[in-house]
């Protein structure tokens, strides 16, 4: 897998993942979900590089101009309900693309302890196309490993990314072991650990509780 990292660089996505992790301009679900698009936004730029292009010719008020355009077809997954600003993000650039939603959640068994469990799926055939998968938080990779699995099924993708806002070390490692290794990670910064309850240290937080509110 061909990992990405954002923060190896100097760009405006630090400025945007410092608030993300500012517990108080957290308090604002709004400003929240924006920067996460917006750092869905760069991730689908720098991504965008890597897609296959075709030549075409358009006609101007003043004549005719020889440029590009994408010649991929492109299929983005967002995980819910987390993913959903992330996937808007994407959506501003690839607004072509064809879309899929999953339900992917912790389910307990212990404090510590949990399964995936995967409830909903509406997805187009992933054949042939680019399949992207959204999920801001890439804690221990298990939630990506059960969504791919699943997509399996819809197809055999030409090529795989996945986007994510922040992810833990531990979470790239195992993504890395399951996905084909032209795969791409696409990610804003990476953090050192997880604590026991499996949430991304320093992290943000519950980016979903974030953006829409907390569970019941």
């Amino acid at each position: 897998m061909k990992i990405h990292n954002l923060s190896n660089q100097n760009s405006i996505v630090h400025h945007f993942i410092a608030q993300l992790r500012d517990i108080n301009i957290q308090k604002d679900s709004m400003r929240f979900r924006r920067n996460i698009e917006r750092i869905g936004e760069v991730l689908g730029y720098e991504l965008s590089k890597h897609l296959e292009y075709q030549e075409i010719d358009v006609t101007t008020p003043l004549g005719v101009a020889s440029s590009k355009k994408v010649q991929d077809s492109l299929v983005i997954c967002s995980i819910l309900r987390a993913g959903l600003p992330l996937h808007n993000g994407l959506l501003h650039y690839f607004d072509d693309s064809e879309n899929a939603f999953i339900s992917a959640f912790r389910k307990h068994t212990t404090d510590t302890e949990f399964d995936i469990e995967v409830k909903y799926l509406a997805a187009p055939t992933i054949t042939d196309k680019v399949l992207i998968m959204a999920d801001p938080m890439l804690a221990t990779g298990k939630t990506i490993e059960n969504t791919y699995q699943v997509l399996k099924e819809r197809g055999t993708a030409k090529q795989i990314h996945v986007v994510a806002v922040i992810g833990s070390q531990e979470g790239v490692d195992y993504i890395a072991q399951f996905l084909p290794k032209d795969a791409h990670l696409w990610i804003a910064t990476i953090d050192p650990e997880l604590n026991d309850h499996k949430y991304i240290v320093p992290g943000l937080g519950d980016a979903g509780d974030l953006s829409f509110g907390q569970k019941l």
